[in-house]
């Protein structure tokens, strides 16, 4: 049975996608198709609030992207020499709240230990963070993407928890997506279940999906993660 997943591939320094590996073992013929491209920006305002962690309460990340902005800003000399003389152990002090286990992985890379990675989702991560954050503390970092949804912020904005969002990376459709899309379907046809992984991934792929599998589309199982 063919499983179409609508996702970015696993870093390839960190052997095979778990989802790929996991559905083989029952079966599945599971494909990927990168779906999304990322810009990075406010790289400089992003490190110099990580410069400040006596401003900030902890840090929260629901994006591996959240992550990569980091990791991208450390690369320079000086600020990897500040992270890891100073920085690094003072954020260490406060929690880093995070969504899932890649997220987790990354943020265990950089030198931290992240909480709430059991969440699996915003609305439960907002939920842990109210179990364990004091109304009117000073505010948690969340570095995030433009199109991040806006459970986070309402929720924790109702409690009186402060968060100070900063958007570090903006998403758009990959140039070769439709010639991707179309391709597979061309040559694997029509796959038995489609696994979409973000909003973008529904908005950006949806409609030709439908094109290309025409009459057929209501029998394909459709999954979001």
């Amino acid at each position: 049975m063919k499983v179409l997943l609508l996702k970015d591939p696993k870093d390839k320094d960190s052997g095979p996608d778990p989802y790929i590996k996991e559905l083989g073992l029952y079966g599945f013929e599971a494909t990927l198709i990168p779906v999304l491209s990322f810009e990075f920006i406010s790289l400089e305002s992003l490190f110099e609030k990580l410069s400040h962690p006596e401003c900030y309460g902890g840090l929260v990340f629901t994006s591996p992207r959240a992550l990569e902005a980091i990791k991208i800003c450390l690369k320079e000399n000086s600020k990897s020499e500040a992270w890891s003389k100073s920085l690094k152990q003072r954020w260490s002090t406060k929690p880093a709240y995070v969504v899932g286990k890649a997220t987790a992985s990354l943020v265990e890379e950089i030198g931290l230990t992240p909480q709430g990675e059991k969440s699996g989702n915003a609305e439960k991560l907002a939920e842990y963070i109210c179990s364990r954050e004091k109304p009117n503390s000073s505010a948690l970092l969340f570095p995030c993407g433009a199109l991040k949804r806006e459970v986070l912020p309402t929720v924790l904005g109702e409690k009186g928890i402060p968060l100070e969002s900063l958007t570090v990376y903006q998403t758009s459709q990959r140039t070769d997506l439709e010639e991707s899309l179309s391709s597979y379907f061309s040559k694997q046809g029509i796959p038995a279940s489609i696994v979409f992984f973000s909003p973008s991934g529904v908005k950006f792929c949806l409609q030709h999906i439908q094109k290309l599998s025409g009459d057929v589309t209501n029998h394909i199982k459709v999954s979001s993660l």
